[in-house]
Formats: structure tokens, sequence, C-alpha cells
């Protein structure tokens, strides 16, 4: 794999004035760096080296422009195509630097324009006038308006700067419908974007562990001198594609897994038989054990054991251990898990109908609970549960006729009041519990209760799960605020003053107490909190979602519901959360090699120690970030090794031990480490740092830190591994290239924009969201995909291929679908042709939406037999398509050109400037660029 480095020149030919106070809060950042880097005050960086400066351009195959500030000059230079070396591409900047025209091969035209139009009917790519950022908006540089007087100035192509939606497209060109295999040492694998197979060979597969890096700086000064954040990101119960092997599981009887002595590393491909076989060599601490007698086996003629293909601990990178009763609570087997549903009946949610809805969903739903492979049903235990200011336990066992219930009042001291028939099997009491669901809606239709309780329900789904001896998952359908007197009863602490002060990262911070203690109680029992909130207003959800967010948990949130526009939405949800595959009473631990380790760890976790990760739930959507960092000199030779290791029980009531093995190189070479950089996992890795930041720090802090890390690691890229060039080149490496516009994506996104127009409750949800997600979704997350479904001349484009998040990209006659794993919106031109509208609505014209609902589920719609015709039929696959491939469901929303709801369609925009603040991509790739040469000189 070729390194190749992309080089970008901003408008301005020097800094302008007022650039250091751009808007948003970037500006040079603390000089001990707070967070999200290896540590170490920010390195120096002297002047790249003397002598000629190379001007290369970004494909060898056409030519580019070399601006130069047209008050200096006035001319035109037009640079000669140089083949660049491997490590870079470039595109000559706008500067009055002098160049050395002689050998840059240069050719000086004085009529502008008619190459200009020249050149642009050979490459495609033409550099138009630059108006300049308009004062007084989100992200605009003060001053740049009065820098900007005179002639007008140059500005790059935008189609120039690196594109995520190309490079998605090379990759996929690439290595799309290839096979993976992972025999190689520290390979790089295809982006998360790219469909592709992957054949374990002894590492595990990208789906379960990605990296920052694939190839970690040999020592702790490289690592600190490049900032690059060395990371894994770990789904340890990832979804694999059915053309793809499940994990083999592996049981050893009663002698369990064989692991190493002194470290505790279970078996796996890097331990080094020797003597015969008759004793392992450790990877991870070198340590020389004996292997046990039922685990003998001879060496080839190569040293490798003669069943080293029949064993999945020695030949793969990831399989399962059977654990024996030493890794079981209290010595014993554990008990199936039990999912309890526990509705909140006060009247906003019998009003709204969502109490019967959440019923009559689960009458068909409990038939889908996930089971082992192989079993006809379910293991899985399930319990009910109403509320308002007091809980409702149910006795659905088998042998009755009509359901019973029993009332706790006194939520102080929280108990079950009943143990026999209130956790059941449901195919046993099915009739029972229809019985149940059928009078639920009933009992509670006229009550006026207004007021409810939170905590005492979360106790009471622990305390049942302690009497029945068992781990589970508790289903909490919540309306509001909790107000009633109770334990962990709260108030309404959101205050928009604090928004751009110190003392914003309140707003985030959970309140202590109850739900602390909470966590820790539903941690211990393998109790997973799964939050369903409709609120009208705020509801605290930093504190609400606490739990879940410690346990494992998810929160989904449906503002102001409405079963007519929301309900498929919620069931979506809800169908996904039941049936997802997920192990339960988990705890994680990562090993590594000598010379690093793990010394960080992100997630929906809970931490009782530095090293063991605590879970009282894992699923397939789960993603923990792990940091490392050095405490010795990494060798070239060996590489490094990670191993993580899950202890966790299935939902068929087996504790078993997941196992995924990876192997890194290491090199002394920094431009190694940036070769075999991962840009994906990257922002993941600062999204989570950034997010737990500002629970500590002022948002303008974090920002600042955010930018300066970036300059860092991209003048340490410059510095040690570009060819030398002319200072006001932009030089990015191909691997990273793409890393300023997810970069600027982030510091976008609602919890780092302080503004008052955002919702307190939607910013803690997305950054406690972010901090669970893996790699696939803050990539979707941070770069929304724009789906051209209706070209320039109304004819459908399907397949369509997802262009560049801009405003730039829409056309008024065109219909886009956006989504990024969250939201999703069809957005109609004002132009739209009435021919496309009556297919796809059933209505004459856009005019005609106006008295139609704007927020619409278009499967809903689409199922009326008017709108039965191949357009709907191939829009709606497209929609159910991506509805079935991401974590959550999503809401489509249909917007039209220029009404009032397109605003919120608008700033999922990410390549444009920000609503509520926060610069342009192109600004920020100017600002950045200024920041490194800073750093540079």
């Amino acid at each position: 794999m070729s390194q190749q480095g992309y080089v970008a020149a901003p408008p301005y030919s020097q800094a302008q004035p007022g650039m250091g106070a751009y808007q948003g809060g970037f500006g040079s950042g603390p000089t001990q760096p707070l967070y999200g880097h290896y540590g170490g005050p920010p390195q120096a960086f002297s002047a790249p080296p003397a002598g000629k400066m190379h001007l290369s351009v970004l494909n060898i195959t056409f030519f580019f422009f070399v601006y130069l500030d047209v008050h200096v000059f006035q001319n035109l230079f037009i640079a000669h195509v140089k083949r660049p070396r491997k490590s870079e591409l470039t595109i000559a900047a706008n500067s009055s630097s002098s160049y050395n025209t002689a050998d840059c091969s240069c050719i000086l035209f004085s009529g502008a324009n008619k190459y200009l139009q020249m050149l642009f009917q050979c490459t495609g790519q033409f550099g138009g006038y630059m108006a300049g950022p308009q004062q007084n908006m989100p992200g605009a540089f003060p001053g740049a308006q009065s820098a900007m007087a005179g002639p007008p100035q140059k500005k790059l192509d935008p189609d120039s700067i690196p594109s995520i939606t190309h490079v998605i497209e090379d990759d996929q060109v690439k290595q799309g419908g290839q096979v993976f295999t992972t025999n190689i040492r520290g390979q790089v694998p295809p982006l998360v974007t790219t469909d592709f197979t992957v054949t374990d060979q002894g590492n595990a597969s990208p789906r379960f562990i990605r990296c920052t890096t694939y190839s970690l700086p040999c020592t702790a000064d490289l690592a600190k001198q490049c900032q690059v954040p060395l990371a894994a990101i770990i789904k340890p119960f990832a979804s694999l594609p059915k053309n793809e092997t499940p994990l083999y599981v592996v049981n050893h009887g009663d002698t369990g897994p064989v692991r190493c002595n002194r470290c505790k590393a279970y078996m796996c491909p890097y331990m080094q038989f020797i003597d015969g076989g008759r004793r392992y060599q450790c990877g991870f601490c070198n340590c020389v054990n004996e292997v046990p007698v039922f685990y003998f086996q001879h060496l080839d003629h190569m040293g490798r054991r003669v069943d080293f293909y029949e064993r999945p601990e020695l030949s793969l990178g990831s399989y399962e251990f059977v654990a024996t009763l030493d890794y079981c609570k209290n010595n014993k087997p554990p008990n199936p898990p039990a999912y309890i549903f526990m509705i909140d009946v006060s009247y906003n949610n019998i009003k709204s109908g969502l109490v019967k809805l959440i019923c009559d969903e689960l009458k068909t739903l409990l038939e889908k609970l996930p089971r082992e492979e192989g079993m006809e049903t379910s293991a899985i235990k399930v319990g009910f549960v109403t509320y308002n200011k007091v809980l409702h336990f149910y006795n659905v066992k088998s042998a009755l006729a009509q359901p019973q219930m029993m009332v706790v009042s006194d939520t102080a001291e929280m108990f079950v009041p009943l143990l026999d028939g209130f956790l059941v099997n449901y195919q046993d009491s099915r009739a029972v519990i229809y019985n149940l669901l059928d009078q639920i809606p009933d009992m509670f239709a006229d009550t006026a209760e207004s007021e409810t309780v939170f905590a005492p329900v979360i106790q009471a789904g622990v305390e049942a799960f302690k009497a029945a001896e068992c781990s589970g998952k508790l289903f909490i359908f919540q309306s509001s605020m909790p107000t009633a007197e109770a334990p962990g009863k709260l108030k309404n602490r959101d205050d928009k003053k604090l928004v751009n002060t110190d003392k914003e990262k309140t707003l985030f911070q959970p309140q202590k107490g109850v739900y602390e203690q909470l966590s820790k109680d539903c941690v211990a029992s393998g109790c997973c909190v799964d939050l369903f909130l409709f609120p009208s207003q705020y509801t605290d959800i930093a504190t609400m979602a606490d739990v879940p967010s410690h346990t494992g948990g998810s929160v989904y949130k449906y503002s102001n519901f409405q079963i007519e526009t929301d309900g498929e939405h919620f069931l979506r949800d809800l169908r996904k959360d039941v049936q997802k595959s997920i192990g339960f009473d988990a705890i994680m631990r990562v090993r590594t090699s000598t010379g690093f380790r793990a010394t960080d760890f992100f997630g929906g976790i809970y931490m009782n120690n530095t090293t063991d990760v605590e879970m009282a739930a894992v699923d397939c959507d789960n993603g923990v970030t792990v940091e490392f960092k050095h405490d010795d000199t990494l060798s070239e030779e060996t590489g490094a090794l990670m191993q993580c290791a899950l202890l966790y029980t299935t939902i068929g009531g087996q504790r078993r031990l997941r196992i995924h093995n990876l192997s890194l190189n290491c090199s002394s070479q920094l431009s190694e480490l940036y070769k075999s950089c991962e840009t994906d996992s990257l922002i993941n890795f600062f999204a989570k740092s950034a997010y737990r930041a500002i629970l500590n720090q002022p948002l303008k802090n974090v920002r600042e830190i955010l930018v300066n890390q970036t300059a860092h690691m991209l003048a340490c890229y410059r510095k040690n591994c570009a060819s030398p060039s002319a200072a006001s080149q932009l030089i990015l490496p191909d691997a990273m290239k793409v890393f300023p516009v997810y970069m600027n994506s982030l510091m976008k996104t609602a919890p780092l924009v302080g503004s008052t127009e955002l919702s307190t409750d939607d910013r803690a949800h997305q950054r406690l969201s972010v901090m669970a997600m893996g790699v696939e979704d803050t990539q979707l997350l941070l770069y929304p995909r724009l789906i051209p479904l209706v070209g320039n001349k109304n004819t459908l484009r399907l397949p369509a291929t997802p262009v560049r998040c801009s405003e730039e990209r829409l056309t008024d006659s065109g219909i886009f679908l956006l989504e990024n794993g969250q939201s999703m919106f069809l957005w109609l031109g004002q132009a739209s042709s009435p021919d496309l509208i009556q297919s796809l609505f059933n209505l004459p014209s856009l005019a005609h939406l106006q008295g139609h609902m704007v927020s619409i589920h278009f499967i809903t719609l689409c199922a009326l037999p008017e709108l039965d015709n191949p357009l709907s039929r191939k829009v709606r696959s497209i929609i159910s398509g991506l509805l079935e491939k991401r974590s959550n469901s999503m809401k489509l929303q249909i917007v039209r050109q220029k009404d009032k709801p397109e605003m919120l369609f608008r700033q999922f925009l990410v390549e444009d400037k920000g609503l509520h603040g926060g610069a342009s991509y192109m600004d920020f790739l100017c600002y950045v660029h200024r920041e490194i040469r800073q750093l540079l000189t």
C-alpha cells in the first residue's frame, strides 16, 4: 500500500487579521494537553529544511492552479506536472512566496481567463472566485471581509479538496466484494463503509476490533512527538454477515481454558510451542509454561502442533471457551437471564395511546425473544411491572386463570412482593400474559395521575434479579421527569444562562447520590437498563440516562410523541432492541504484550478498578474504545499483541469466554504510523474523549484542544514524513486526508456547540449515545449520507451514489435522501416533477403537501394501494434497506426546499457553516493550515 499525502491550499496568501478570534472557540491550545492524546507538552517544530520547494499536484493526470496573490503579481502561474513522491500529493497553494519558477517548470500566462476556460475543458477542474465569508455568520473569520477588499481573490474549487464520498467510493472499488484474510500482522482493513468478507486466519475480524493505527511507534517519545492517539475500538459482540463463519465454541470440560501462568492470557495463535510440544512460551509476557497433559500434542517439522487446524484457539483470531464454575458467581452455574417490561401508566402515556401500543406490540414481540442457535424456544424469562407514583407487580404464573396484581406503595424501601409467578417462561404463560396485556390499558384508562417515580422502578428490577439469582434487562417506558416524592426525585435544572460559561459542564453532569449507587447495584446484579423516553418538556436526561449509560443499556427519545408520526419509529426501535444478540453480566479485560498497556476506557461501561471493564450487558452495537500507552520500547521484529477477553452469560444461561486477538506492527519510522492510520477509528476516539472532557472542562477549551491536536498531528507529518515544499501548502497524509472534515463536523455537533437554541436534553442524549458507539456509527453520524434519488432532469437515479454533504450539491429539481443513523430526511426540491410527486405521495404537486404532516413515515405511507408503483417501491426499498442496516430506527421527515423545517435538514450538511456556530469545511481547513504553519516556524 503506497503512502500518499494530500496538499491543499487556503484562499489567503497570508494570515488574515482577526483569525485568532475564530468564532466557536478555536485558537491556540493550552500549553499542557488536557485530554485525548498521548500527554506531554506540545512538541516544537522547526522549519522545513532550506532548499528548493517542489510543487506537485493532486492527481498526476491533470494540471492544477498555483494561485499567486493578485495584489502582487496579477498573473497566473500554471505548474507543470511533476511525479510526486509516493508519500504525498500536492495542490499548489495561494501564496505570495517567491517560488523557484525554473524548478517548478512554470509557464507564465497573462490571459488568465482564456486559459482557465481551456484548462476546465481539459481537466474538469476550475478555480472560482471567493466572495469571502459573510460577517456575523457562524464560523466566519472576523476581519476576513476587510482583508478581502480589493480585487476578488481566487479560492480552491471545492471539488479539489479531499472528499469523504470519494474516499469511500475509491475504497469500495478497490476492496469491495473481496475477501479480507486476517493472516498478516498489522494489516489495515477496508473502510467500515466498504462491503467485504472476512476470513479469520489468526487475527480478529475488523468487525470486532479496529485500531487508530496498525503500526505503533516503537517508543513513547515517538508517540508524544506525533500525538496520534493509540487506541482500539472493540465491539466484542459485533454482528457477522450470513456468509461469515460464527465463532467456534471450545469446551475443555472441567479443566477450563489453557492460560499463561504469569499474565493469565488465554491460549491463542501467539503462543509458541517448544520442547517437542511439552511447553509453550507466552506471546504476551514471554513466560514459559508447561502444557497440561490433556492438551499435549506433537509438533510437525515446522515446529507447529499437528492439531493446529483442529483447534480454533491455535489458528483463529476470535473464538469462545465454555467457562468452568470458577468463572461463575458463587461457583454456581448461572440461570437464564430475564427481561422485565416496566410501563409508565401515568396520564400522558395513557392519553397518547402509548400504553396500548406497547401492550399490543408485546403480544407478537415476545414470540421473537432471542434464543440460542438450535433451540426452538427462548430460555429468557419475562416479567411485567406498571407504575406511576406506586409500582404494580403482576403474577402471570401459567396455572392462573387471571393475572394477579400486587401494589408496592412504599417506594423508599423497594422490594418485590412475589417470587413465584413474577418471572416466567413466556411459552408456558402465554395465555395469562395475553390476558394481562389486554387488561392493562383498560385498568388505567381513567387515571389522572401525572407524577411518576423512576429510581425505585430500577431498584425493583435489581431486587427481582437478585431474588431470581439471574441477570437480565429492564425495558422502561417513561414519559416525564420523576417528580413524585421518592428516592431519585428530580428538579428542573435546565438553565440556559449557563451556556457558554464555565458552568455549562454542569448541564451534562448527572445528579449524584441515588443514581450513582443504582449504577453500582445494577452492574453488580447484571441488571442492564434500556430507557424509552417520551418527553414533552425537559426531563434531565443527563441524570435519567446515567444508569443506562453505565450498564451497557441504550436510551431512546421520542419528543412530543404522537402515534401517527412516531409510533412506527418507536416500534422499530423496540423490536431491534428486544431481538438483538446480547450477553449478560459481562467483565472484559484487555491484555497486551510487553512494552505497552491499556490505560483508558470509553463506553457504556462501569469500572471498579483500572483493568476490569464491567457491563451488566453487552450487545452487538456496544463499542468500547481503549487507549494504549507505552511503558517500554516496542520491537519492530516481534510487533505488538493485544487480547480482549470477555466473560459473559449467554441468553441460554451458559457462562462463556469470548476471545479476540490482534497483532500490530511496530516501527521507528513515523511515516509507517501515518500510513497505517485509520481516520474512522481516530474520529471515534476523539469524539468520545471530547464528549467525556466536557463533563469537566469549558466547551471552548475542549474545542481548542481538538484543533490544537489536529494541527500537531499534521505538522508532525509535514515535518518528518513529507518531502520539502512551500510553507503555503497544506500537506495531509493520504490515510488522514479527510480527517479535518470529520473533526470540523465533530465540533459542530450539539454537545460541543454552545447554543441556547439547542435543547439541553438533546445535547446530553447525543453525548451519551456516542460514548457507546462503534466505528461505523460515529462515521455515519459525523458525515451523513446524502443520496440523490432524482437528478436535474427529473429522472430517477437509482441506485444512487452519495454526494458531498453540502448545499451546493442540492438542485431545485432534485429529490435527496439524507441519513446519519439517527435521523432521516427526504428533501424535495421546489422544481420537483409533479409526476414524481404523484408517484411518491399520490398528490398532484408539492404545494399539496402543505396541509399534510411534515413528519411522515414513508414506509407507512407507501403501504397505500394507490402508491404501489415501481418508483414508490424502489424508493421504499432503499429506505427499508437503510433502516434495516442501522442499529437504531430513524423517523423519516419530509422537507420541502425553502420551507421552515428545512433548517433542521440543513444542519446535517456538515461541509457548510453550522447553523449554531462552526466553520465550513473550507474555512476550517484554512484555519488548521494556519495553525500548522505557526507550529513549523
